[in-house]
This record gives structure tokens, sequence and C-alpha cells, in this order.
């Protein structure tokens, strides 16, 4: 596995579309690529940095961050890698390489993120980050990792 971080751009970013999760993960958190597209230009004001996952030349998944003022620290918004490739550590190692690029570009002492109270997987992938629960809400698990 040589998996890499890339900006989605003109000449993937359709491929970037056509990648998808399984349907019971559709029930947790039903927002596909296109959605996060779209947020990271409009809703964010192209603040959000959305990357493609890449496996040598072959896209796996999509993780994107962006700074969030309220609390003046980044936030990893979304961690998808596609379901033909998951269970296989290409989510671990996205976000591993995620939390190294902001580690580089900003200089904030943590990093958030957040997950749905029933995404086990998620919960369990975080944790093994070093990403520490500090609250949960009926539709939010928000985690910290201390830099």
């Amino acid at each position: 596995m040589s998996i890499s971080l890339k900006e989605i751009n003109a000449t993937n970013w359709y491929e970037c579309t056509e990648l998808s999760v399984s349907e019971e993960q559709k029930k947790i958190f039903p927002v596909s690529v296109v959605y996060w597209m779209a947020s990271s230009k409009y809703e964010y004001n192209n603040e959000l940095e959305l990357l493609a996952v890449y496996d040598e030349n072959l896209i796996v998944g999509v993780v994107a961050y962006g700074i969030d003022p309220d609390i003046d620290a980044p936030w990893i918004t979304t961690v998808m890698i596609d379901e033909k490739y998951q269970g296989k550590g290409y989510g671990k190692e996205a976000v591993k390489q995620l939390i190294d690029l902001i580690v580089k570009r900003h200089h904030y002492k943590k990093i958030m993120i957040g997950h749905r109270p029933n995404n086990d997987v998620a919960a369990k992938l975080y944790e093994s980050l070093g990403f520490h629960e500090i609250k949960q809400t009926e539709d939010e698990v928000v985690r910290c990792l201390q830099l």
C-alpha cells in the first residue's frame, strides 16, 4: 500500500464522485462526495481542503479539513473510503497523512474530528490515532487530538 493525498482538481474530480460507501453506512451518514465538493466551495467559501486518497494511481477515498474559526483549530470534516477498499488500512493511513499535512501547514495545538454516535468503526479508528472523546450529543461524538 502506497497512500498519498492529492488535491481534487479538473483531472480527478469525476473519479472521486464515483466513490461510495455501503448501504449500511449510508444509513449512518447519507452524504456523497458530490456533497462535500459543493459544500467545500459554497458552504465553506473554498476554505475546506478536499483531498483524494490515492493508492499509487488508484483513488480509494476522500478526506477533508478546514479551520474552524469558532474554536481556532483544524477540524477534519470528511474521512470516506470507498466500500471496495474498506477494512484494508486505507482510512487509518489517510488520517495519519492528513494529520501530518495539517501539522506541516498550520501551528495549532489540537485537531478536532467528529462522528456519529453509532459509528463504531470510526470511533475505534480515531481512538487508535489518539483522538480522545471530549463531548457527545445526540448526533455527534466530538474528539480532539492534542498535538
